[in-house]
């Protein structure tokens, strides 16, 4: 009996109870529609990590002050002021693996442009911080040496803060106040986006760090050159943990720190605390997966039951079949036809449900996802085994039946 005769008599059969087929097929459909909606799921959260690591930057390291003690009171990371523009020079000088090292100061206020004003915060720092955050420029250029070096009253604005402050007008050579400085935009920053705790990154101005020293933020410690942190960025294929270290005993050893001591700053690698995002939220796909696949087991179950039913039924005429010539493998293969059958439509259906769950879920809750053909091929082909899986058992107890037993089968 040819295969195409075989799929025929197992859609027959099938169409006799279609109320008990659509009902078995019910399990499939939910079980693949459920592994495609949750690996989407996931393989969007896992998507919209790698979006931050690039966002970020690439092998990101940040170097912070360390804490202080006033009266017995201990303060938070980065109260006191222990890096220079030294350290960062230092750092980019002799660490090896190292390609910039950016030093930065930070402040906030109020900037004012005509008759517009918004609050944001702002980085004193050098073109080497562009470098580190791989952040490129929309428009206009970036600060020039005489510009870094000699208090220029110049900036780079953000997107965020260039629509607030401008509109839709072009802010090239515009003036904006920075607690009441006054500084020419040269420059509009590239789109960032939002960070990993939720941060618009565009809502930001750079300003040439000597300015946002001796102009904006008259720091009484300009001559010790303080810096509020560091962004280290790392070649590509360097053990970042190899290059942390170097760091570390630079700097100990550059601020005379005493073997054993605590170190008077703190070194945090980004990029590393993203991965492990990203590692967690595989684990969690992988998760999703084995849980929404408990409900394709459930069906496979709700297949075999029914077949099993189905051989019941369909004694007597089996025996009929083998007596007129069938033998045991094409009852074999006219069962496991059917059993696949049941469970590829109801995995057809599965898929055309899933992806629009996915969707769904996706516009609804406002959460990325990622339907790849791999969930969908992966669910298939699940269904597929899972259809001959549970219909080898029925089928075979159907192949080996005698035909003159089957025939007196009331």
């Amino acid at each position: 009996m040819n295969l195409l005769a075989v799929l025929r008599i197992a859609l027959k059969a099938l169409r006799v109870n279609k109320l008990r087929s659509g009902l078995t097929m019910l399990g499939m459909i939910i079980g693949v529609a459920a592994v495609i909606a949750m690996i989407a799921i996931g393989a969007g959260a896992q998507e919209r990590v790698r979006e931050q690591i690039k966002n970020l930057g690439s092998n990101l390291i940040l170097v912070l002050p360390g804490s202080t003690t006033q009266s017995g009171v201990r303060l938070g990371a980065g109260a006191a002021q222990t890096l220079t523009e030294d350290d960062a020079s230092a750092i980019a000088r002799e660490v090896e693996g190292v390609v910039v090292a950016a030093p930065a100061l930070r402040g906030t206020g109020q900037v004012v442009a005509g008759n517009a004003n918004w609050s944001t915060a702002f980085f004193g720092t050098t073109n080497d911080y562009l470098v580190a955050r791989d952040w490129g420029l929309a428009s206009g250029r970036a600060f020039e040496d005489a510009e870094i070096s000699g208090a220029g009253k110049v900036a780079l604005i953000g997107q965020t803060t260039a629509q607030q402050l401008f509109g839709d007008a072009d802010p090239i050579d515009q003036v904006i106040r920075v607690r009441k400085v006054p500084l020419t935009v040269i420059g509009v920053l590239a789109r960032k986006g939002q960070n990993a705790l939720g941060q618009d990154q565009d809502d930001i101005i750079l300003m040439p760090i000597s300015t946002a020293r001796n102009r904006v933020l008259g720091q009484a410690q300009g001559r010790l050159r303080r810096i509020g942190s560091i962004s280290v960025k790392v070649a590509d294929g360097v053990d970042m943990k190899q290059v942390e270290e170097r760091m570390r005993d630079l700097l100990r050893q550059r601020q005379r720190v005493q073997p054993g001591a605590e170190d008077p700053f703190t070194i945090r690698n980004l990029t590393e605390l993203l991965q492990a995002q990203e590692a967690s939220s595989r684990v969690l796909t992988l998760l999703l997966a084995a849980v929404a696949s408990v409900s394709l087991l459930v069906g496979g179950i709700g297949i075999m039951n029914i077949l099993l039913v189905s051989v019941t039924e369909r004694t007597r005429e089996i025996g009929l079949r083998m007596a007129v010539g069938a033998r045991a493998r094409d009852i074999l293969q006219q069962f496991l036809v059917e059993a696949i059958t049941l469970s590829m439509i109801g995995g057809l259906a599965g898929i055309v449900l899933g992806v629009a769950a996915s969707i769904a879920i996706g516009q609804f809750a406002n959460w990325n996802i990622d339907i790849t053909p791999q969930a969908v091929a992966l669910a298939a082909g699940f269904a597929a085994g899972v259809g001959v899986f549970f219909g080898f058992y029925p089928a075979r107890k159907a192949s080996k039946l005698l035909p003159i037993e089957a025939l007196r089968y009331e």
